[in-house]
């Protein structure tokens, strides 16, 4: 079954932020995962966002987004997500 991670953030370094950018994508995709939605200012419909930049991303299985998210590689950048961007991330169960 598919999972979603949903990513939001408040940026306080882009600079940092994009070089995280630029590492997290090949080890996103490596570990079969896609970026399916990106945006820094959505809309909201309903309630309050206080973490506006919105990454969503779908792996095969939450397996697959364990092996990422704990792999050597990605724990290697993760500081500079926290350290640019503060937020949440979140993982959602796709339907079977």
């Amino acid at each position: 079954m598919p999972v979603y991670v949903v990513a939001q953030g408040r940026i306080e370094d882009r600079e940092m932020l994009n070089q995280y950018i630029a590492k997290a994508l090949p080890t996103i995709r490596s570990a079969g995962g896609r970026v399916l939605g990106f945006d820094e200012s959505p809309e909201v419909v309903e309630g309050e966002v206080p973490y506006p930049r919105t990454v969503i991303l779908e792996f095969e299985s939450h397996d697959a987004f364990r092996a990422w998210y704990d792999s050597a590689g990605y724990q290697e950048i993760l500081p500079l997500r926290l350290e640019s961007m503060p937020g949440s991330l979140i993982v959602v169960n796709g339907l079977a």
